[in-house]
């Protein structure tokens, strides 16, 4: 049965409801087109029964030269939120290490100077306003237009990393901060990470999310004791994961065996007590607390990293993972040692280098791609550890990130997110945004919309977990982790159908501004418009744009046999409006099938 049989151009299909009621309706109306997507990821992992090239088929940060527009694609997929034709032609101009390298020089484009701009013109007409929804203006103006894309996608796998999220109400009243606090890690994206993770440590937005700003020191007499949130979730999230690893990122020989216990945790909160408020020299106890107005009015304390306060630090002696912090030392040498051996944990390289490999390349990248990457993150050639552009480099330009053999095997690659296949389409049909706001606010609505938006996951482990293994599928049997298959359910399949519906339907996405009557995120689509009345030519722009020149010749077929189920009639004086329609509906049929795929849909 045909992936697009008796599929009606956009316009004639009605929104497909996901509430109880209508999931049979629903299911049956998407079964071709969707529920092959959520299933594909899973089953093609499964089929290989592995997660990547035996250690014979693979080597460290190859050298293999980009020359086909499908390699292009690939590494941009990998390394952007998604290809344009410019890009493109400047992968293949430049090979894939000189173009990362550009990548990689190109200064940071600020998320906080965005959101500033639009909160200004808010409290403009209103002073009392609070910028939330523009948060996620800034991320979606970075994420389409910033041309350090190379850094802002990084910026967003440490996002899902080392969370904070908006969902929480005191980060929700910080939203200048959380620009901060995103900015923060584009920074450190080609950096070191342990002065990531010392400033990841001090952010304000941190320490309201994890609960260690205002933390204060033990007092057995009050039945206080310090907060231990982030003692935990800089160990388990940040830095060295629950169970020791090998470099490869399996468990050590000899049985899983814990990275810390109990005791490290109450050792390593004490480290993080006496931290709150940068007050511009105001270290005063209602400064701490948060408490006077001048502590208030000072603009910066929500992006400026917090400050020691000897009398809320704790002055007991800390001991955690194997190390000592005398008593008596106060906050700022305390958190040395803690970071310190943290970063220095053998651990680090392969639990952060496997998250990133995921979160850019492939869900279940294989033992030998793993161990690659750690020994750079390791010794980056030049004896610096932790260095993460050159782990960057290692993850994009390794052997499995890059041979077209690679690509081919059922067992690599990553269900594209929702984010993500948004961005992706805005960007490879060079989408603008009319207000210049770029006004795409919350998704999170799995019904309606993509179930997921930046910087909101529901908690601190992220929309997804990195060892996810979705239950009672072939992943399952052979033990492969699919991260991204945590968010994706009926409803979200639904949803997602949904919302790129209406995405075609509206020629783009996001609010309408006032007096305007589009969107205000467009796409450009007069080339696929000039396209339409050759329906192999408009299949081969959407092959171009959206799989890099790799579209199956089946779908292509198909989406051209329902292209052309769509008649244009001959123009004439008096049919030009039909004429019009007739070549955009094309158009819509097209660009919605390409987006809905399987093929689309998982990222190789």
């Amino acid at each position: 049965m045909s992936l697009i049989a008796a599929m009606p151009p956009p316009e004639l299909m009605p929104l497909i409801p996901a509430t109880p009621s209508t999931r049979i309706a629903a299911q049956a109306r998407l079964r071709l087109p969707l529920a092959a997507a959520v299933l594909s990821l899973s089953l093609m992992l499964a089929a290989c029964g592995g997660g990547g090239a035996s250690s014979d088929e693979t080597g460290a940060a190859a050298r293999v030269p980009v020359t086909s527009e499908a390699e292009a694609v690939r590494l941009l997929d990998q390394a952007t939120f998604g290809a344009t034709p410019i890009e493109v032609q400047r992968v293949r101009d430049l090979g894939a290490s000189a173009w990362i390298d550009e990548q990689m020089a190109k200064p940071a484009t600020s998320s906080r100077t965005h959101w500033e701009m639009l909160d200004r013109q808010n409290k403009a007409a209103d002073p009392t306003a609070v910028s939330r929804t523009e948060v996620y203006h800034s991320f979606w103006h970075n994420a389409v237009s910033a041309p350090d894309q190379l850094r802002q996608r990084v910026a967003y796998a440490l996002s899902q990393i080392m969370v904070v999220s908006m969902v929480d109400s005191g980060v929700n009243d910080q939203p200048r901060g959380v620009t901060s606090y995103y900015d923060m890690l584009g920074q450190h994206a080609f950096g070191n990470y342990r002065q990531l993770l010392q400033d990841v440590s001090l952010h304000p937005v941190m320490g309201i999310y994890l609960s260690h700003l205002r933390n204060q020191k033990e007092d057995l007499a009050k039945g206080r004791v310090p907060d231990e949130n982030f003692a935990r979730e800089v160990m388990q999230l940040f830095s060295i994961g629950l169970v020791e690893l090998d470099l490869d990122g399996s468990a050590s020989a000899g049985g899983p065996r814990e990275t810390y216990g109990a005791d490290d945790i109450s050792g390593l909160a004490k480290v993080f007590t006496g931290w709150s408020w940068h007050c511009n020299g105001d270290t005063s106890d209602s400064c701490f607390h948060g408490w006077n107005e001048s502590a208030k009015a000072y603009p910066d304390r929500s992006i400026a990293s917090m400050r020691s306060y000897a009398k809320y630090h704790s002055a007991s002696e800390k001991a955690f993972l194997g190390s000592t912090v005398a008593g008596g030392s106060d906050g700022d040498a305390s958190l040395k040692v803690a970071l310190d051996r943290l970063a220095a944990h053998p651990n680090v390289g392969p639990f952060i280098g496997r998250q990133l490999i995921q979160r850019l390349v492939t869900s279940h990248p294989s033992p030998a791609y793993v161990e690659r990457v750690a020994k750079v993150f390791n010794n980056n050639g030049s004896g610096v550890r932790g260095d993460l552009k050159a782990v960057v480099k290692a993850v994009l330009l390794d052997t499995e990130a890059r041979a077209p053999s690679a690509a081919q095997r059922d067992s690599f690659g990553k269900l594209r997110e929702p984010v993500l296949r948004l961005s992706k389409v805005l960007r490879a049909f060079g989408a603008t945004s009319t207000s210049s706001h770029w006004l795409i606010g919350n998704t999170d609505d799995p019904g309606t919309s993509l179930g997921q938006t930046p910087l909101r996951s529901p908690s601190v482990f992220n929309f997804y977990r990195p060892g996810y293994v979705p239950p009672n599928t072939l992943a399952a049997a052979r033990s492969l982790t699919v991260p991204e298959m945590q968010i994706t359910h009926e409803t979200s399949v639904a949803g997602y159908a949904n919302f790129m519906r209406s995405v075609v339907q509206n020629n783009g996405v996001g609010e309408t501004p006032a007096g305007a009557s589009t969107r205000d995120v467009q796409l450009d689509l007069s080339a696929a418009r000039a396209a339409a009345h050759k329906p192999d030519e408009l299949v081969a722009l959407m092959n171009s744009r959206l799989f890099g020149g790799a579209m199956p010749a089946a779908l292509a077929d198909q989406i051209q046999a329902a292209v052309e189920s769509i008649t244009i009639p001959l123009l004439t004086s008096t049919n030009m409006v039909a004429w019009e329609a007739a070549n955009s509906n094309r158009v819509r049929l097209a660009l919605y099938l390409s987006v809905v795929s399987p093929e689309f849909i998982v990222q190789k």
